[in-house]
């Protein structure tokens, strides 16, 4: 069993060997330093919390502080294979913007975020009438880092709307994957693999 959160079990699955890697928004570094040490990939980071900087820098991976709706246009075109955002696009003021750059600084980009149209989401506010507070989605409305509510089906207007291409795409509840059909309602949490 992966000690990574879900999402990025299936985004460390599916990195090759070697791989050039950018994770944005990288946290504490656990992705990064998984796939470093089982793929010898050339990794990345930036992340905006100087604690988690530090604690990524204190596993030995080359980590600075920047931010995703800002300083990703200092990376050159192409630069690497991967370009990895997970569970931060809800989190950027321009979630649209932040993916064209990825496309442009990776040739494929790993997006990964919690669906906000999952039903326990839904039924929260139909019985309750309140934004929903769960496991996975712990903070209250008024001091949640999440700006951007969206879902699988919004993620996938996108992408038609961009012209861009989804490679592979995988719906989760919890550790385990669950099949495309009704994803918008019944999984918690999708990764898609694009390329421009």
């Amino acid at each position: 069993m992966s000690l990574l959160r879900p999402d990025l079990a299936v985004i460390a699955d599916h990195i090759p060997d070697g791989a050039r890697v950018l994770d944005v928004g990288c946290g504490d570094g656990a992705l990064l330093s998984d796939i470093r040490l089982r793929k010898q990939a050339d990794v990345r980071g930036l992340e905006i919390d100087p604690a988690n900087v530090a604690a990524a820098v204190g596993r030995g991976l080359p980590v600075v502080q920047g931010d995703a709706d800002t300083d990703l246009g200092y990376y050159p075109d192409k630069s690497f294979d991967f370009a990895i955002l997970s569970q931060t696009l809800q989190t950027t003021r321009r979630p649209d913007k932040v993916v064209e750059e990825l496309l442009r600084i990776g040739k494929q980009a790993f997006v990964s975020f919690p669906n906000f149209a999952h039903w326990r989401g839904r039924l929260s506010l139909l019985w309750g009438g309140r934004m929903p507070v769960t496991r996975l989605l712990p903070e209250r409305w008024y001091d949640t880092p999440n700006i951007h509510h969206l879902t699988i089906d919004d993620f996938r207007a996108l992408v038609r709307e961009r012209g861009w291409t989804i490679d592979a795409q995988w719906f989760l509840n919890d550790e385990r994957t669950t099949g495309s059909a009704n994803a918008n309602l019944f999984a918690e949490h999708a990764v898609f693999l694009l390329h421009a």
